[in-house]
């Protein structure tokens, strides 16, 4: 068995979880997740079977998108409504809907993110949620994201109140964190603020639509009818430039060989999916001590 399947991971379980549970259902030990989507975060998790795990790095680098409830007035340790209160204040003035629209666009394009406590980086071979449980806070390296767009979901004109809520839709890039933006929203507007709600709407080209739960799994595998529902390989890396081939070149590609650098390599770029007939044979990049070179990064095999 070898495809994406696009999971609906519902709350309460972590992306291990969800692999594990997968594996018992459909019987195989090959499958593997593209990025962490946090217990209390509902939404699509495109899952690698098979051959289709050694494209999980790369699914895991296409862009996402977010539906997310910001709210102003309080911060917790987390950043999000699992954490404890950090820091509580009232607001004492609404906030206009040109007020909100306006931080919203000072944050979107490439903007610089410190990547909270509690989450899965790793610092000196430690991941940070290992450190804040136990009471330890360490320098974070910060690091820059891409913010395509945020769009304000609310249609009111005035945000009034002790504590204000919001939602936005996020398209953004890898290593995004939703709930440290909800963060950088309140600072921008003044007061302490977090991520009161999160689901994720589509990851990887894949949206709610394409998604099973794990119940849903469970009554196609029995039913014989899990690999209508897996999508091939090709789907997982529309987002990368494309090398065609002929098939003189398939099985040297096939077989992992270093090859001259073609004439009809995508311009500028530094690896390319190759395509014959259709079908993703392999991942190629320039080679990198070899001018006018390419070789292998990841071959799929047949």
């Amino acid at each position: 068995m070898n495809g994406i399947l696009p999971l609906w991971k519902e709350k309460g379980m972590t992306s291990h979880d969800c692999v594990f549970r997968i594996r018992k259902i459909l019987r195989t030990k090959k499958v593997g997740h593209t990025g962490t989507l946090d217990p209390d975060v509902e939404g699509v998790l495109p899952i690698c079977i098979g051959r289709a795990t050694k494209l999980s790095e790369y699914i895991m680098n296409s862009g996402k998108t977010y539906v997310a409830e910001v709210t102003i007035g309080y911060s917790t340790t987390t950043e999000d409504a699992s954490g404890e209160l950090v820091e509580q204040r009232a607001v004492t003035e609404p906030f206009s809907r040109e007020d909100i629209l306006r931080v919203l666009q000072s944050l979107t394009g490439e903007i610089v993110q410190t990547p909270p406590m509690y989450s899965a980086v790793k610092v000196n071979g430690k991941r940070l949620y290992e450190y804040a449980r136990q009471g330890i806070e360490v320098e974070r390296p910060s690091r820059k994201v891409m913010i395509e767009d945020i769009e304000l979901l609310d249609d009111r004109e005035v945000f009034a109140g002790e504590t204000i809520r919001f939602s936005i839709r996020v398209v953004c890039g890898k290593g995004t964190y939703i709930r440290t933006l909800a963060v950088m929203i309140g600072e921008r507007l003044g007061y302490p603020a977090h991520m009161s709600h999160l689901v994720r709407t589509s990851s990887g080209g894949f949206t709610q639509a394409d998604c099973l739960t794990l119940q849903q799994l469970e009554e196609k595998q029995e039913n014989n009818e899990v690999e209508a529902w897996l999508h091939p390989l090709e789907k997982g890396v529309l987002h990368l430039p494309k090398w065609e081939i002929s098939d003189t070149l398939a099985e040297k590609v096939k077989n992992g060989a270093v090859l001259e650098l073609p004439n009809d390599w995508p311009a500028g770029e530094a690896e390319a999916v190759v395509i014959f007939q259709g079908h993703l044979l392999a991942i190629y990049g320039l080679h990198p001590t070899k001018p006018g070179k390419v070789k292998p990064v990841k071959v799929l095999g047949d």
